[in-house]
C-alpha cells in the first residue's frame, strides 16, 4: 500500500461490512449480482488509489472484472440498466432511494460510469475521486432497508420482475 495512503481507511470500511444478517442466496439473482458487481468496482476503484496497480490485489481485481463482462450478459441480467432507468420514470420514489452509485452509474442521463472497471464521475476526468465519496456508496450499499429490498420477494425484486414483463 502506498505511504500515507487517504484511501486505506476507506478500504477498511468496505472489508468490515458483513452481510451475517442477510441471507444473500435469497437476493433476486439480477439485484444480486449488481449489488456484488457494485462492490467489486467499489473495491477495484479504492484498490486502484491505495496500491500500485501491479500489485496482486490490483491484478486479481483485474481478472475478475474481465470475467464480469461476460457473467453480465447471462440470463436477463443484461435488463438492469434499462430497469434503472424505468423505475426513475415510473417509481420515481424507489428510484430516489436507490444507491447513488446504481443512480449515477446506471442513469441514461448522467455522466458517471465504469471506466476500464473503475468508477468515473466525469468521462473525461482522471482526478482520483475523494474518500469521502467512497464512505458515502459504502454505508448507502449496505443500509439495511436497501438489503432487504433486494430478496426477490421485496420491493425492488417485485418492480424489476415488474420490469421484465413489461419486455416480454
Amino acid at each position: 500500500m502506498m505511504e500515507k495512503n487517504e484511501y486505506a481507511p476507506a478500504l477498511e470500511k468496505l472489508y468490515t461490512k458483513s452481510l451475517m444478517l442477510e441471507t444473500p442466496s435469497e437476493f433476486h439473482p439480477i439485484l444480486h449480482f449488481y449489488f456484488i458487481d457494485t462492490l467489486a468496482h467499489i473495491d477495484f476503484t479504492i484498490c486502484t488509489l491505495s496500491f500500485n496497480i501491479l500489485s496482486p490485489r490490483n491484478i486479481m481485481n483485474m481478472e475478475y472484472m474481465r470475467w464480469r463482462i461476460d457473467q453480465e450478459k447471462l440470463d436477463d441480467r443484461d435488463i438492469f440498466p434499462g430497469f434503472v432507468n424505468w423505475l426513475k420514470k415510473e417509481h420515481p420514489d424507489t428510484f430516489e432511494r436507490l444507491p447513488t452509485i446504481w443512480k449515477e452509474i446506471y442513469d441514461a442521463d448522467t455522466e458517471p460510469a465504469y471506466r476500464s472497471f473503475r468508477i468515473a464521475l466525469k468521462r473525461v476526468e482522471k482526478q482520483p475521486l475523494p474518500p469521502q465519496f467512497f464512505y458515502a456508496i459504502i454505508d448507502e450499499m449496505f443500509d439495511k432497508n436497501f438489503l432487504k429490498s433486494l430478496y426477490e420477494d421485496a420491493s425492488l425484486g417485485h418492480l424489476i420482475e415488474t420490469y421484465r414483463a413489461t419486455l416480454a
